[in-house]
Formats: C-alpha cells, sequence, structure tokens
C-alpha cells in the first residue's frame, strides 16, 4: 500500500514540473555529460578558430599542394594538347602525309649523328690499336731477350763487384716493359669493346633510320654513291663484330681481317662524306622548318 505522504510528494512533483517534464538531473548526470560533449561547452569563437587553423595547415601541406597542382595540370593538358596538335601534324614538306616526320628536323638527324659517328669510329679505332700494342709489346721484348748477352762472372762463379751498364738492347726492353704497364693501367681491351659495341648498335640504327626518312620526304630511295656506301659500312660493322669470337681465342687470322675491315670501313666514310653534304644542301633546298 502507498503511504498518504508518499502519493502527496507524488502529486507536487507533477504538479511543479509537469505531467511530461523530467525531473532534475543529478550533478553526477551533468558531470558525464560534461565529459562526454566538450566541444559544446567551449565558445563559438574558439571552435572557429580551431577550424581555421586546420584549413590553413593543409594549404600549406605538400601532399595537399601536389594534389592541386597535378588537378590543375589534367585540367589543362586538354587544350594544350589541342593547340599544339595541329602544328605537329601540319604538312610540311611536298607530300605532307607524314606532318614533322618530312621536316628539316627529323632531314638533319642523320647527318649530324653519322658526323659523330664518324669521329666515334676513329676514336675506337685508336682504342683497338692501343690494345694491340699491350700484345705485340710483349711479343718485342721477348724477342729482345733473346739478344741480351749472359752477365760475365768472375772464375770463382760470384758476379762482378760493379754491375755492367745496360747494354742497348737492356735498354730498349726496360723501356717496352714500362710502356706496357702504362698500356695495361689504360684498360683499352675493355673501352674498345665498349666503343665498338655501342658504334655497331647505334650504326646500324641511323643507317636504317637514314633510309626512311628519305623515303618520308620523297616517297622513294635514290640509288647512288651514297646509299651503296652506306650499305656496305653497315655490313662492314657487321663482318668486323663477327670476328670477335674467334678474336677472344686467339686467332691472328680474325684480328689482322678484323683491323681490315675497319680500316676499309674508315675509307668508304670518309668517301661518302661529299656526297652526305650535297645531301644536306638539298635538304634545306627542298624542306622547311621543323
Amino acid at each position: 500500500m502507498i503511504k498518504l505522504s508518499d502519493s502527496l510528494s507524488i502529486q507536487i512533483t507533477i504538479h511543479k514540473y509537469g505531467s511530461h517534464a523530467q525531473p532534475p538531473k543529478t550533478p553526477q548526470s551533468s558531470k558525464k555529460a560534461a565529459t562526454t560533449n566538450p566541444l559544446k561547452l567551449l565558445p563559438i569563437s574558439l571552435k572557429t578558430s580551431k577550424s581555421q587553423n586546420h584549413s590553413s595547415k593543409d594549404s600549406h601541406d605538400p601532399q595537399n599542394l601536389l594534389n592541386q597542382t597535378i588537378i590543375h595540370l589534367k585540367s589543362a593538358s586538354l587544350p594544350l594538347t589541342a593547340v599544339t596538335l595541329p602544328f605537329f601534324l601540319h604538312p610540311v614538306a611536298a607530300g605532307g602525309q607524314f606532318g614533322i616526320l618530312e621536316g628539316r628536323s627529323f632531314a638533319l638527324v642523320h647527318p649530324i649523328v653519322m658526323s659523330g659517328l664518324f669521329l666515334y669510329t676513329l676514336y675506337a679505332g685508336y682504342l683497338g690499336w692501343q690494345w694491340r700494342r699491350v700484345r705485340t709489346i710483349q711479343d718485342e721484348i721477348n724477342e729482345l731477350k733473346k739478344q741480351v748477352k749472359p752477365v760475365a762472372v768472375t772464375p770463382d762463379g760470384t758476379p762482378p763487384a760493379e754491375p755492367p751498364k745496360l747494354s742497348p738492347v737492356e735498354a730498349k726492353i726496360q723501356q717496352l716493359t714500362e710502356e706496357r704497364k702504362e698500356l695495361i693501367k689504360g684498360s683499352y681491351r675493355d673501352k674498345h669493346f665498349n666503343a665498338g659495341s655501342i658504334l655497331l648498335g647505334f650504326g646500324v640504327f641511323e643507317s636504317v633510320f637514314g633510309g626512311l626518312n628519305t623515303w618520308f620526304r620523297t616517297g622513294k630511295l635514290f640509288p647512288g654513291p651514297h646509299l651503296f656506301a652506306g650499305a656496305a659500312i653497315t655490313v662492314l660493322w657487321a663482318a668486323a663484330a663477327a670476328l670477335v669470337p674467334p678474336m677472344q681465342k686467339g686467332s691472328e687470322t680474325a684480328r689482322n681481317l678484323h683491323i681490315a675491315l675497319n680500316a676499309l670501313n674508315v675509307i668508304l666514310f670518309i668517301w661518302q662524306i661529299p656526297t652526305g653534304i650535297d645531301i644536306v644542301f638539298k635538304v634545306f633546298e627542298f624542306t622547311k622548318w621543323p
């Protein structure tokens, strides 16, 4: 049974707060709300300053700046391509089907590269000759040693007190020995091998590119001294490189043939220069930039 005092207190509470009102919160519940929602207790100005500081940090973040830059570049790439594409596809030569491939820029690539390859051929030949000297000097030293007279000794078999002066043959042996040591330090064998590999790769590529460029510009090839000499030079490069395996096995015949083929290559290169200059003049006459 409910006591009269209890029912009276309930009625007083309902009358004070209303039928739908909640009873007042205890201090413990208010403390809990304050701890769970600390931002609700902060002033509005403090919240705003924190959000502004956060946005300013994002604006100075390098990763964020990089992402924004990439987005801007992506948006600008399409109009930039639309502007530059007609320039590259514009017909600049007689035919015009291949655009810039028929222009003067691509036509001058071949003579410029081949001029560099000619000088590089001479450099590769110098390296090969120096490596050959390493081998031939040793043969000379061995032959000179056979001419050295034995050192005179006393009757009891001991050498003389004062060493004899060097003979001209011994002085030559000493000179060649020092020269060979210096050549070995130069690592001419590896340098010559690397130079030959580069010359073979770039030479064959540029020879084919020269013929293709002529066809791009004119629609045909022109059989003549320059074309035939260029084809012969390309074949000589390949033939000289094919002799490397027997040369590494010590074949003197392969070495001599390697030298002969490369010497013929240089002669053809020199003979081809005047015809190449004539072609360059025609390029300037019949083509336009780029």
